[in-house]
């Protein structure tokens, strides 16, 4: 094949010994000007625009003033709390099922002066905290075998991975069958809903723990134990704090199923009770208040971790 440049610039492609054409490619090459191969045919780079600088506040993972930090936590609670007067007070909804703030706090300083508000919360929080102690105490050593031994990963995680998925209301027919319709039957519904996930999850923390530090302390003459309790618990101990703050909300979640079973005081046998006489403004009040001692127990929790885990990062 013969490849010949007529006068207008296009290649034409001619079969040997008289035969006829077989392709004609079209270049964009000018007359004279030789065709471009390799690299220098390949397009040019489109020009992007230089980079803007952004504020700080909207920069990724970028720290922020104290000043601007306060305004965004005092906005984060004030919009919402005049986003609810303006609509209770436009009545778009109606007072039965949105009370206002103010009627939600006086029901609140209602509950508190009868000395309801005190018996009930104090029989919400010891039933949480006796629930979801346990299941720490359980969770904690089970994750930390499951995330230092593979042994103990193959033995274990199968069979807690099952078991995280059966909803912890379904066991209450069971529980009231074993246990009866007392405090124990409660307290085994928050051991139940949040310790298979507290243990997965203190499992991962303690996979994150770098293998380096842990070939170290062999090195260093360390034995099992020592490397268990002075290198691996340390340092995955900031993360079990976080698996227990996530896990402690849950808790509070299922402190007002527990509290369903025959129960005389806590906070969900207040927001049932209210509900049966579409006592709304009690409800709100008591949502006020579990909120307040979960945002408390989260807080204290991250203030433990901060403090425990400085070295780490």
């Amino acid at each position: 094949m013969t490849m010949m440049v007529d006068p207008e610039g296009s290649i034409k492609a001619y079969a040997p010994a008289g035969g006829e054409v077989d392709d004609e490619v079209d270049t964009d090459i000018g007359r004279g000007d030789p065709p471009r191969r390799g690299r220098e045919a390949w397009p040019d780079l489109a020009r992007r625009k230089p980079l803007r600088r952004h504020a700080r506040l909207f920069a990724i993972r970028s720290p922020i003033s104290t000043r601007s930090r306060w305004i965004l936590t005092t906005l984060s609670v004030a919009v919402p709390l005049v986003a609810w007067y303006v609509l209770s007070a436009s009545e778009i909804v109606s007072p039965t099922f949105l009370p206002s703030p103010l009627k939600v706090w006086a029901a609140g300083l209602d509950m508190a002066q009868s000395g309801s508000l005190a018996t009930d919360t104090w029989a919400s929080v010891q039933r949480v905290l006796i629930g979801f102690g346990l299941a720490v105490a359980v969770s904690v050593p089970l994750g930390i075998l499951m995330g230092s031994f593979q042994a103990g990963q193959s033995f274990l995680e199968p069979v807690i991975g099952l078991l995280r998925y059966l909803p912890a209301s379904a066991f209450i027919p069971l529980l009231l069958i074993w246990l009866g319709i007392g405090e124990p039957s409660k307290v085994a519904i928050l051991l139940i809903g949040t310790v298979f996930f507290n243990t997965l999850m203190t499992a991962d923390a303690v996979r994150l723990v770098p293998g380096a530090l842990i070939d170290v302390s062999y090195t260093l003459g360390a034995r099992r134990g020592e490397v268990l309790r002075k290198v691996v618990v340390p340092h995955a101990l900031p993360g079990m704090l976080d698996a227990m703050r996530v896990n402690a909300a849950a808790a509070w979640n299922f402190v007002v199923v527990a509290e369903l079973i025959n129960s005389e005081s806590g906070l969900g046998y207040r927001i049932t009770r209210a509900g049966r006489f579409l006592q709304t403004d009690k409800i709100f009040a008591v949502l006020v208040v579990i909120g307040v001692i979960g945002l408390t127990m989260d807080i204290v929790l991250r203030v433990a971790r901060d403090r425990v885990g400085k070295w780490v990062a």
